[in-house]
């Protein structure tokens, strides 16, 4: 795959996507680049109270840690320190409405964990994590469908890396998925 460098300009802003906007997209960007960032490491160590869970039940979303900062977790899973994602251009003329729009849905343009921040949860097993995603609705749906459509989506835009802790827990959730439709 060819590598193409981005270049910040004043005529406009990028956001990195590593989590819901691979699929789901920003409403409005002139450009959409598959690509990565190094030293941060992916994982469902997030509570979202607000869109794919409640406060009473919260579900899990995916965050960034830095690469240093993971690597003492207790996390089994292996990681090579690259984070897969897809990069957007929003033209200057849609910033501001974008950046409204992030912030209510992401919180952020890019999301980085720390220790501090209130709905940071950190390392859990994955059968613990798997149970709560499987378990959890929110505003913007079924917790599921978030794990399920990221892992989906990063299967096509990187098919030659394998992100270890997105790859259980989808294997993990469609079991519980299937054993809970025998159940009914």
């Amino acid at each position: 795959m060819p590598q193409e460098t981005i270049h910040p300009d004043s005529s406009g802003i990028w956001v990195f996507g590593y989590g819901s906007l691979i699929w789901k997209p920003p409403p409005q960007y002139e450009s959409r680049i598959v690509g990565y960032i190094k030293g941060y490491v992916r994982r469902f160590w997030q509570h979202s109270e607000d869109h794919r869970g409640t406060p009473e039940k919260p579900g899990r979303v995916v965050t960034l840690l830095p690469y240093e900062q993971w690597k003492n977790s207790g996390d089994e899973h292996g990681h090579d320190g690259i984070t897969w994602g897809v990069v957007f251009k929003i033209p200057s003329d849609d910033v501001e409405t974008t950046r409204a729009y992030l912030d209510h849905r992401e919180k952020a343009l890019v999301y980085i964990a720390t220790e501090d921040n209130e709905a940071y949860v950190g390392f859990a097993p994955a059968k613990e994590i798997a149970q709560q995603i499987h378990d959890t609705y929110g505003p913007s749906g079924w917790n599921a469908e978030y794990l399920l459509e990221l892992a989906d989506a990063l299967r096509e835009i990187a098919p030659q890396h394998r992100d270890e802790h997105i790859e259980e827990l989808a294997l993990l959730v469609k079991e519980l998925i299937q054993n809970s439709s025998k159940d009914s």
